[in-house]
C-alpha cells in the first residue's frame, strides 16, 4: 500500500484545495453572468417589441402598410445589433410587413391551429430567440375577449427575431476570463507550496535520514543547518536524543564487558560444579547399584532360610503334636509368613519406584479372583471374631482381561488393614460397576470397617511410604507402612484412583477403582444350578451386610429366600407351618454361643432336615462337632456361591466338570504351533489338542515355512527367537510366498515389553501372547481370529447338567470314594502347594490341568538346569551379551510352563533388564540370585518328584 509523503500532504493541502475553490468560484460567477446576460437580452427584447406593438395598432387596423414598414424599419435599424428581423402578421396569420426581405417568415409565423398569445411569448433556438406579442385594439367592440377587465380585440401580432451571437460571445469571454483567473490563483498557490516544501520537507527529510543512521548504530550522526521555528526545536531534540543514545551505548558496552567478565567467572564456577555433580552422580549410581545388590542379596539371604523355616514348619505340623507344640509352630509359621510379606512389599515398592512394574492383560474371572482373596483373609478375621463379608453386585461382568494378581494385591492390602485395625464389629467388602460398555468396564471396590479410625492429622500422612498413622500404631499393630503406597501406585497403573473417609473411633472406608477390558468370550463359568430353582430356604443371619450379600446369591438362583435376624423370627417361621427345603444358619462362634447354636440345630432339624451352618471359624474339629449335632454341612465365612452350592447340592458339583468335558466338542480347524523349546511345544500342542481337531508342530521358522508351502492353516502360533529362522523372518516368508498369506499369525513370546509388543504388531503379527500360555487367553485368541462364534468356556467353576442324565446316578454312588480320594490327594500335595521353589498346583495349571504333562515338563526343566547354568556362566565370563540374551530367553520360555515361581520371576526380571539395555556388570547381583534359584530347584527336585509320583499313582489307583 502506497504511503503519502510529507511533500504529497503539502500538495494535497495547498494546491488542490486552492484549485478546487478557484474553479468553484469561477464556475459560480460565470454561470451567474450567463444567466444575467440572457435575462438582459430578454428584457431588452420585450422593451422593443411591446411598445412597437402599441405603435402599430392603428396602422394594422387601417391596413396602412407604409406606416407599418416605416415603424418596423426604424425599429430594426435602431436595434440592429440584436434584431435580425421584424415581421407584422394580421390576425389571420398573414404577413403584413417584414423588415428584412430575406427573413424567414415561416420561422416567425405561428403554427397553424395555434392561437395568438395574449401576452409576449418567446421561443428559443440555438442561435436565435423569437419573440411574439399581440397587437390589441382596446377601443373596438367587434370581438370580446374574456378574462380581461375591458373590451380588447387582437388585430394581429408582431414577431421579432433576436440574434444571440453577441450575447454568446460575451458569455464565452466571461467564462474564459473567470477560469483564467482561477488558473492564475492555482499557479500562485503552487508557487507558495513549492517554497513551503523547500523550507519544510527538506529539513524534515534530513532529520529522518539522521534518525535512520542513528538506528543503524551511527550514533555520531547529527542534524545540521539553521532551521526556523519548531523545526529548529525538533532538530535540537533529535541531536539531544542521539547524544543520549551514545552515552547510553557507552554505558551499556561497559556493562556488557563487565557482565562478560562475570559470566566467564560463572562458567568457570559452573564447570567446577558440573565436575562435582558428575562425581556426585557417579556416587549416587554406585549407591543405587549397591542398594540393588543389597536388596537382591538380602532378598535371597532372607528368603532362603524363611522358605526353609516355613516349609519344615508345615512338615512338622503334619506329625502328631501336643496342643502347645502345635500352637508354637503355628506362631512360627505366621511370623515367617509376615516377614516374607514385608520383604515382598519392599521389593514391590522398589519396582514401582523404578517404574519397572508392568500391568498384565490376561483373561480372568472377577468373582473367582475376589473370592480367592477373601478366603485367604478369612482366618485372620475369624481369629479376632470379626465378621468378614463380601458382596459382589448382581449382573456385573465377570469375564475380564486385566491383571488379576495386582487387583488381589490391592484388595488384600486394604482388607488386611481393615481386619488389623478392627477389634470388634465387621469388615465389609463391596464390588460394583461404575461404567460398562462393549469394550471396557470400570469397577469400584469398597472396604469398610468398624475399627479405630483415624483423626485428621493421621489421615494426612496415610499414603506416605514407610509411615503409618503414628508410631504407636506401628508398635501396636506392626507393618512396614508400604501397603497403601503400593496400592495407590498399582491403582494408578490400572487407570483408577484410591481414596478414603475415616472417623476416629468409628471406623474407616477405603475405596478404589480400576479399569479392565471386557473379555468377548461369553462367560459360562458362573454358577446357575437349575435344581435349586424355586427351592425354599430359611436363612438366619444377624449381620445386615452378610445377609444382603448371601440373599442376592440365593435369589440369583431363583430360590425363595426367607431371611430372619433373630431366634424369635425362626420360631415364628417354623410355627406357621411353612415348608422349607433348606435352612442356612449363620452364627457367631463364642464359648457361650456354641451351646445355643447346638440347641438351635436340634430344634430346626425337626422341621427342616437339610441344615447348613455358616460360622466365623475354619476349625475342622469345631465343624465336625457341629455336624455331629445334626448339621448337614458347616461352612466357613464369608460365604461364596461355590461354598453354598457345594453344601446344598454336592452331587451335582463334584462331577459337573468331568461330564462337561465329555460333552464338549473340539473345533474343526487345523492350527500350526512353532517353538524351538521342546517343553513349550509339548505344552501348547496339548492345550490346542483340547480345543481344535488338528494340531501341526514345527521347531523353527524354516520348518513352519515349509509346512505353509504345502498346507493351509486356520491359525499359526509363532515363537519369536528360534534357530535357523526366527519368527519375524518366518512371518514375512509365509505372508509373501505361501497359501497362508491371510492366515492370522500370533506371536508367542516369553517376555513382551510394551515397546516390543508394538514392534511385533508393526512387523505384521495379528496379535501376541505371553508365556506361560493361559488356557482362557488361548481360547480368546481362537475365538477372535477364527470367527467361530461363542466357544464353550472351560472355566474352573462347575457347570450343571439335568437331573435325568443317566451318568449322574453312577456318579452319585461314588461320591464318598471321590471325597476320600480328594482328602488323600490334599494330604500328599500339602508339602508342595505352598512352596515358591517348586509349586505343584501351579505346574498343573500351566500344563492345562494335566498332571502327567506337568510332571514331564518339570522333569525336562530340571534336567536342563545344570547345562543351562554352565552356558550362562560361560557367556558371563566371555561378556557375550547376545548369547546371554538367547540363553535367558530360552530359560524364561521353559519356566513359563513349569511350576517354579521364584526361578521364573527371576528369569523374567533378568530378560526385562537385558532388553532394556542394562549391562552385564550392572546385573551381577541378579545373576547371583539366578544361580541361587537354580540350586534351590535342583536341591528340592528329588523330594518333589517322589511326592508327585506318589500322587500320580494314587490318582491312577
Amino acid at each position: 500500500m502506497y504511503k503519502l509523503s510529507l511533500k504529497d500532504w503539502v500538495i494535497l493541502l495547498t494546491i488542490i484545495p486552492t484549485t478546487i475553490i478557484g474553479l468553484s468560484i469561477a464556475s459560480y460567477f460565470s454561470y451567474s453572468r450567463y444567466i444575467e446576460l440572457n435575462n438582459h437580452l430578454t428584457d431588452r427584447s420585450r422593451s422593443i417589441i411591446e411598445p412597437l406593438a402599441i405603435a402599430t395598432t392603428e396602422a394594422v387596423i387601417n391596413s396602412d402598410r407604409e406606416k407599418l414598414r416605416h415603424l418596423v424599419g426604424f425599429t430594426h435599424r435602431s436595434q440592429s445589433s440584436i434584431i435580425k428581423s421584424i415581421t407584422v402578421f394580421s390576425k389571420n396569420n398573414q404577413v403584413l410587413v417584414a423588415s428584412a426581405y430575406h427573413g424567414d417568415t415561416e420561422l416567425m409565423r405561428i403554427n397553424a391551429g395555434e392561437q395568438i398569445p395574449l401576452s409576449t411569448s418567446s421561443h428559443f433556438t440555438d442561435d436565435y430567440i423569437i419573440f411574439r406579442t399581440p397587437i390589441i385594439d382596446e377601443k373596438s367592440d367587434d370581438e370580446v375577449i374574456t378574462n380581461t377587465s375591458s373590451a380588447q380585440v387582437i388585430v394581429g401580432y408582431i414577431a421579432m427575431q433576436i440574434n444571440k451571437n453577441n450575447i454568446k460571445l460575451a458569455q464565452q469571454s466571461q467564462i474564459m476570463m473567470a477560469f483564467a483567473i482561477a488558473l492564475f490563483g492555482a499557479l500562485i498557490s503552487a508557487f507558495f507550496s513549492t517554497r513551503l516544501i523547500k523550507n519544510f520537507t527538506r529539513p524534515v527529510t534530513s532529520m529522518v535520514q539522521a534518525v535512520d543512521r542513528i538506528r543503524e548504530g551511527k550514533l555520531e550522526s547529527r542534524v545540521t543547518g539553521q532551521l526556523i521555528g519548531e523545526l529548529n526545536f525538533l532538530k535540537n531534540g533529535v541531536n539531544a536524543m542521539a547524544e543520549s543514545l551514545g552515552d547510553y551505548h557507552d554505558e551499556m558496552q561497559q556493562s556488557i564487558d563487565q557482565a562478560t567478565i562475570d559470566l566467564r567467572e560463572s562458567l568457570e564456577q559452573f564447570e567446577i560444579q558440573n565436575v562435582e555433580l558428575d562425581i556426585a552422580k557417579r556416587k549416587a549410581q554406585d549407591a543405587n547399584k549397591v542398594k540393588s545388590e543389597f536388596l537382591a542379596n538380602m532378598s535371597h539371604e532372607l528368603r532362603t532360610p524363611l522358605n526353609g523355616v516355613i516349609g519344615f514348619t508345615r512338615q512338622v505340623l503334619k506329625t502328631p503334636l501336643s496342643d502347645t507344640q502345635r500352637d508354637y509352630l503355628q506362631t512360627i509359621e505366621r511370623s515367617a509368613a509376615n516377614l516374607l510379606a514385608i520383604i515382598n512389599d519392599i521389593l514391590d515398592f522398589s519396582k514401582l519406584d523404578a517404574g519397572k512394574m508392568v500391568i498384565e492383560k490376561i483373561p480372568f474371572s472377577m468373582r473367582e479372583t475376589v473370592e480367592e482373596t477373601i478366603t485367604l483373609l478369612a482366618p485372620g478375621a475369624h481369629k479376632k471374631n470379626v465378621e468378614l463379608s463380601l458382596r459382589i453386585a448382581p449382573k456385573i461382568p465377570d469375564s475380564l482381561i486385566g491383571d488379576a494378581m495386582r487387583i488381589k494385591q490391592v484388595i488384600i492390602n486394604l482388607a488386611s488393614n481393615a481386619i488389623k485395625f478392627t477389634d470388634k464389629g465387621c469388615v465389609n467388602i463391596d464390588i460394583d460397576k461404575e461404567h460398562v460398555d462393549e469394550h471396557k468396564a470400570i469397577f469400584k471396590v469398597t472396604v469398610s470397617d468398624t475399627g479405630i479410625g483415624m483423626n485428621t492429622s493421621q489421615q494426612a500422612s496415610i499414603f506416605e511410604a514407610f509411615g503409618q498413622a503414628d508410631q504407636s500404631v506401628t508398635r501396636l499393630y506392626g507393618g512396614t507402612g508400604l501397603g497403601l503406597v503400593i496400592s495407590q501406585r498399582l491403582v494408578k497403573e490400572m487407570k483408577g484412583e484410591i481414596n478414603f473417609i475415616s472417623d476416629e473411633k468409628s471406623g474407616s472406608t477405603f475405596w478404589f477403582s480400576f479399569q479392565c477390558e471386557i473379555n468377548p468370550i461369553p462367560d459360562e463359568s458362573l454358577l446357575h444350578p437349575p435344581t435349586l430353582s424355586q427351592k425354599r430356604i430359611l436363612y438366619f443371619e444377624p449381620h445386615t451386610h452378610s445377609r444382603i450379600a448371601t440373599s442376592e446369591i440365593l435369589e440369583s438362583w431363583n430360590m425363595e429366600v426367607f431371611p430372619v435376624i433373630s431366634l424369635e423370627e425362626i420360631s415364628n417361621a417354623l410355627s406357621k407351618g411353612n415348608a422349607f427345603d433348606f435352612a442356612l444358619i449363620a452364627h457367631d462362634i463364642t464359648p457361650t454361643a456354641l451351646n445355643e447354636l447346638k440347641k438351635l440345630i436340634v430344634s430346626v432339624k425337626e422341621n427342616i432336615p437339610s441344615i447348613h451352618l455358616a460360622i466365623n471359624s475354619n476349625s475342622p474339629n469345631l465343624q465336625e462337632a457341629l455336624k455331629a449335632v445334626g448339621a448337614n454341612s458347616c461352612l466357613s465365612k464369608p460365604l461364596t456361591p461355590e461354598k453354598i452350592c457345594k453344601a446344598l447340592i454336592p452331587q451335582h458339583f463334584n462331577f459337573a466338570n468331568s461330564l462337561t468335558q465329555v460333552l464338549e466338542n473340539k473345533i474343526a480347524i487345523k492350527v500350526l504351533a512353532v517353538d524351538d523349546n521342546e517343553a513349550n511345544l509339548k505344552l501348547i500342542n496339548a492345550l490346542l489338542q483340547e480345543q481344535v481337531t488338528e494340531v501341526v508342530t514345527a521347531q523353527n521358522g524354516q520348518e513352519a515355512f515349509e509346512l505353509c508351502m504345502n498346507e493351509n492353516f486356520a491359525l499359526i502360533f509363532m515363537d519369536i527367537q528360534m534357530p535357523v529362522m526366527d519368527g519375524i523372518s518366518a512371518l514375512k516368508h509365509i505372508k509373501a510366498q505361501t497359501f497362508n498369506d491371510n492366515t492370522p499369525i500370533i506371536a508367542v513370546t516369553a517376555h513382551a515389553l510394551s515397546g516390543e509388543k508394538d514392534k511385533l504388531l508393526k512387523e505384521g503379527f495379528n496379535s501376541y501372547m505371553t508365556k506361560p500360555i493361559d488356557e482362557s487367553m488361548l481360547r480368546h485368541i481362537i475365538y477372535e481370529y477364527c470367527d467361530l462364534g461363542l466357544l464353550g468356556s472351560q472355566g474352573s467353576k462347575a457347570k450343571f447338567i439335568n437331573d435325568d442324565m443317566p451318568e449322574l446316578t453312577h456318579q452319585q454312588s461314588t461320591t464318598e470314594d471321590t471325597v476320600h480320594s480328594k482328602t488323600k490327594k490334599n494330604t500328599i500335595l500339602s508339602m508342595l502347594e505352598h512352596s515358591t521353589v517348586i509349586n505343584w498346583p501351579d505346574a498343573i495349571n500351566k500344563a492345562g490341568k494335566k498332571p502327567r504333562l506337568a510332571r514331564d515338563m518339570l522333569e525336562g526343566l530340571v534336567e536342563s538346569l545344570p547345562e543351562t547354568k554352565l552356558t550362562i556362566s560361560e557367556a558371563l565370563t566371555a561378556q557375550d551379551i547376545d548369547k546371554l540374551k538367547e540363553f535367558i530367553h530360552k530359560l524364561n520360555g521353559a519356566c513359563c510352563y513349569t511350576g517354579v515361581p521364584d526361578l521364573g520371576k527371576m528369569v523374567h526380571q533378568l530378560e526385562t533388564l537385558l532388553k532394556s539395555g542394562s549391562g552385564i556388570d550392572d546385573l551381577e547381583p541378579e545373576f547371583f540370585e539366578l544361580f541361587e534359584h537354580i540350586e534351590r530347584v535342583l536341591s528340592l527336585a528329588g523330594d518333589a518328584f517322589t511326592e508327585i509320583d506318589k500322587l500320580l499313582e494314587s490318582n491312577h489307583s
